[in-house]
């Protein structure tokens, strides 16, 4: 990277506990002239973005490089084989000239005979290893799966990303088609620009927002923040944290969610806390309606299932949501003074008449 304002390269730079945060620095002005700094930005959202830049440039000609990939892998295989052919004809050649050799000996001659006896050996020797070599190489082709070069090329954010692509890779890659990468800072509008020259004379730009002071990656998913106010006044953390962790959702640390953490992140946002109906609040639980009508849970979940007792849910699958006003209808109360279904014929016998 160079500094947009004078031209020095920028330096790299990292603080806190080991391995450190990277930011760039242009620090070349202040070593030498003892003047401010010229910029100083982090590095946690530029190197991102420019990989994704690099990415949006290489995507059109992702399946051409992946053609370009598969034969020169079929083409490396095949110049393995032919050079274990090679070596296996080789040796057969010097095994039937060491057999040649002895059998042109004088057998009366017993110190040559020995030492052409041994040297056919070695040759056969050779051989076989040539032979073994030949057809592991054969079983290893048969057994390793080709690589999905296509797959690749319409998926190359993962391959970018792949845990076994080290980072001097992906540094050839960006010196193959970047030139220079000028940067510069908008203090007004905190923003980091970007401008890529390409080689071959082409350039791009990126904004980049920079980061408030405090902010951080780990911040909570507004997914998370979204449920969490539509159903903190009616729900208590537990049972929010238990809809969040149904729903898969994570902490910005990636961690499960109970309700302490609930809580401590309502305070942060100020958002306001679950107060039932039993405390003065407009809405109950399946538990506390169920509570309320005197019937069992089960019972209550039926009313809701016929329809009669009308309920809400923040999202699919969360726990109903039932007002307490609701719970004071007619059609709702009526069925729980209702007793069992017991149908009465006429010519129906009591099993006990005397009672």
């Amino acid at each position: 990277l160079t500094c947009g304002r004078c031209g020095r390269r920028l330096g790299v730079v990292y603080s806190g506990r080991p391995p450190g945060h990277p930011y760039y620095r242009c620090e070349r002005i202040n070593q030498m002239l003892a003047k401010p700094r010229c910029m100083t930005f982090g590095a946690s959202r530029i190197d991102p973005a420019i990989g994704k830049e690099i990415l949006r440039a290489v995507t059109p000609m992702a399946i051409e490089a992946a053609m370009e990939a598969d034969r020169m892998h079929r083409d490396n295989l095949e110049e393995r084989h032919r050079m274990a052919e090679l070596d296996l004809q080789q040796a057969r050649y010097e095994a039937s000239l060491a057999e040649r050799r002895y059998a042109a000996c004088d057998p009366d001659n017993r110190l040559i005979a020995a030492q052409l006896e041994k040297s056919w050996e070695a040759a056969l020797r050779r051989v076989e290893k040539c032979e073994a070599v030949l057809i592991q190489g054969r079983q290893a082709e048969q057994a390793t799966p080709i690589p999905d070069f296509a797959g690749i090329a319409t998926d190359l954010e993962t391959a970018w990303r792949a845990p076994n692509v080290d980072m001097r890779c992906r540094q050839q890659l960006l010196r193959t088609l970047v030139s220079d990468i000028i940067a510069d800072v908008d203090e007004e509008k905190r923003e980091v620009l970007l401008t890529i020259h390409w080689k071959g004379g082409q350039h791009s730009q990126l904004r980049i927002r920079k980061p408030n002071a405090g902010e951080h990656g780990q911040s909570t998913p507004e997914a998370a923040l979204a449920i969490m106010r539509s159903m903190a006044t009616r729900w208590s953390d537990a049972d929010i944290a238990a809809i969040l962790n149904r729903m898969g959702m994570q902490t910005g640390q990636g961690k499960t969610w109970t309700a302490r953490r609930v809580g401590a992140l309502r305070t942060v946002h100020k958002i306001h806390g679950y107060r039932s109906a039993e405390k003065n609040g407009e809405w109950l639980t399946l538990t506390e309606a169920a509570k309320k009508l005197g019937v069992s849970a089960h019972r209550a979940r039926r009313l809701i299932k016929e329809g009669v007792l009308p309920t809400e849910q923040v999202v699919p699958d969360a726990p109903h949501q039932i007002r307490a006003s609701d719970l004071e209808k007619d059609e709702v109360t009526h069925p729980r003074h209702r007793g069992p279904c017991r149908i009465k014929m006429e010519n129906q016998k009591s099993l006990f008449p005397g009672i």
